[in-house]
């Protein structure tokens, strides 16, 4: 029977175990949105996951919506992201890097000046992004044109020759949280008309033909999509998230992909309040399955590993990188426990393979196993 220890066939890479650490932004590049011997350090650490799929990195310059958030479109940056893969790769990892554009979500004090494009000139309400000058109101993007969104596919091939030239193992192309390729699927931010307005099957196309020139740098079997159906986050929303959800997954599978990553959660909760919950009830109980059954469950393993502080100035400056957190998760679950320092010193203990299941909530029937985790 198959357990997290073995390994799988992820389209045409093979991986030696199934525990994959999702992309995490950290907003820790260095001048010119280099990535640094920080970041390489980070990713290193964390080498004995299945998978690591690098943070959001700008595919096309001048789109960020992260003040601190690494690029992928220039040689500096390509020099910078080939210390990380060097790094992952003498520690026997494997890698891919999540190509993204920022769409509305971005900010002219991030970018140079640039207005954000989106579909529709539609700004995200509510909320603040931070900016060199504090906190500012989301700006009104600016409509794409029809004849500018070639450029926008090419922009993304070209984030995955140079993703190839800085050695990384494949890509995720973002297309979800509310950025660009995320703007154009969903009708809640698409109110064009034309090939990429209107209907679920026009809405897609900008997404598909990204997928198609990143695959054509790495083959299909060598690129991801993230997507969140139901994720409200950056004011999204769909009035028919399983039908676009549906004929998404019918277009992508005979293109074999390495994955599909489906986040399922609501971070806001408005869309499995609305037409998600009114019209799809299954699906809108799966998006809300975390909060309903994930307090209990996070109350026991939230201290099951160490946490970092999420501050960008808490990552920068003289002993930065020792301060990053040593972890080894894979080799203290496949082992046993292990007692490690967290980001502040704390010691911080990491669970048994036992514990693992049970956190997961999979260790046979409440009488016979309770959930539970040992300090050595």
């Amino acid at each position: 029977m198959p357990t997290l220890f073995t390994p799988l066939q992820l389209g045409s890479l093979e991986v030696p175990n199934r525990i994959f650490m999702a992309p995490l932004t950290r907003c820790r590049s260095e001048a010119g949105d280099v990535p640094g011997d920080l970041i390489a350090t980070h990713y290193a650490q964390r080498a004995s996951a299945g998978l690591l799929i690098a943070e959001a990195t700008m595919a096309i310059a001048n789109n960020c919506a992260f003040m601190g958030a690494p690029g992928v479109h220039s040689d500096a940056q390509v020099a910078g992201w080939r210390k990380t893969t060097d790094a992952v790769h003498a520690n026997g990892g494997r890698i891919y890097l999540q190509i993204w554009h920022g769409g509305r979500a971005c900010h002219s004090l991030l970018n140079g000046g640039a207005q954000p494009v989106a579909p529709s000139a539609i700004a995200i309400e509510g909320g603040e992004i931070f900016t060199p000058d504090g906190p500012k109101p989301y700006e009104t993007p600016r409509e794409l044109r029809d004849d500018e969104i070639p450029g926008i596919v090419e922009g993304f091939r070209r984030a995955a020759e140079n993703a190839k030239r800085a050695g990384f193992d494949g890509v995720e192309v973002h297309g979800a949280n509310g950025y660009l390729l995320d703007q154009f699927l969903r009708d809640g931010s698409n109110k064009r008309s034309g090939a990429y307005g209107g209907g679920i099957a026009n809405r897609m196309r900008l997404m598909l033909e990204v997928v198609d020139a990143v695959a054509g740098v790495f083959t299909h079997g060598r690129v991801g999509l993230r997507i969140s159906p139901l994720n409200s986050y950056n004011a999204m929303q769909d009035s028919d998230p399983v039908a676009l959800t549906t004929a998404l997954c019918n277009a992508l599978s005979p293109r074999g992909l390495s994955y599909l990553h489906v986040m399922r959660a609501d971070f806001l909760g408005k869309q499995v309040r609305g037409a998600a919950r009114r019209q799809h009830g299954l699906l809108a109980r799966r998006g809300g399955a975390r909060r309903r059954i994930g307090r209990r469950r996070r109350d026991r393993v939230r201290h099951l590993v160490p946490r970092e502080p999420r501050s960008p100035r808490a990552h920068q400056g003289e002993g930065a990188a020792e301060r990053a957190r040593p972890v080894d998760l894979l080799h203290g679950w496949r082992e046993g426990l292990h007692r490690l320092p967290d980001a502040r010193g704390r010691r911080a203990l990491i669970p048994t393979r036992h514990a693992v299941k049970t956190a997961t909530g999979r260790a046979g029937s409440r009488g016979r196993r309770r959930r539970r985790c040992h300090r050595r």
